[in-house]
């Protein structure tokens, strides 16, 4: 039985009018309210940005669903501090039926017997289950495999941050992926809060 998952990465949310409230916030360290036109946000922040005053970006914030992600990414993920985390419990939804992340490394000719192993844990899973182990408990049998969805928000200056570090050519190659999409969504968004920074090729 093949269970594997693929990743999904959706915007639930994204500060209305983002631009203009960092650039409200912005000015009020300068006093300079009346530079404030239609369009005159986007060269504003860009040079916040490159002069180094970024905490105005705080001031704005997104939340992302990521779905089918193993748990050997979500670990590297709640490690960033400033942002907020509501993730699948293994110890109230049953994994009975768990699905699993295949690694991008994993050649052609192994994926079967990789299935054949993640087979044989959910079997594992399901005896300890039928042998009175509660979830919280049977759940140590899982592997990091194991798909979970979590809901992440972060404000602007933190998504830089995790972005930079997460989608570098030394991070794994799941988290970066998904870091990729989050990336392309906020700076579709928010241009100019997002588009100076560069994104290595994986």
């Amino acid at each position: 039985m093949d269970n594997s998952a693929k990743l999904k990465v959706t915007m639930l949310q994204i500060t209305s009018r983002a631009q203009k409230i960092i650039e409200e916030a912005g000015r009020t360290c300068y006093l300079s309210f009346e530079k404030i036109g239609a369009t005159s946000a986007d060269d504003f922040i860009r040079r916040l940005i490159k002069m180094g005053h970024d905490s105005p970006l705080e001031h704005a914030a997104a939340t992302f669903r990521i779905e089918n992600c193993s748990r050997a990414m979500t670990h590297q993920l709640v490690r960033h501090r400033l942002m907020s985390v509501s993730q699948q419990s293994q110890r109230y939804v049953s994994e009975d039926s768990f699905k699993y992340v295949i690694p991008d490394s994993l050649p052609q000719e192994m994926v079967a017997e990789y299935c054949n192993d993640m087979e044989t844990i959910r079997k594992m899973y399901s005896k300890w289950r039928s042998n009175g182990l509660k979830r919280e408990d049977a759940r140590f049998v899982l592997p990091n495999a194991c798909t979970s969805e979590i809901v992440v928000t972060a404000n602007f200056r933190e998504w830089r941050h995790i972005i930079t570090l997460r989608t570098s050519k030394k991070a794994q190659w799941e988290i970066r992926k998904a870091c990729t999409e989050i990336y392309n969504i906020l700076k579709a968004n928010t241009p100019a809060c997002f588009d100076d920074m560069k994104i290595e090729s994986r």
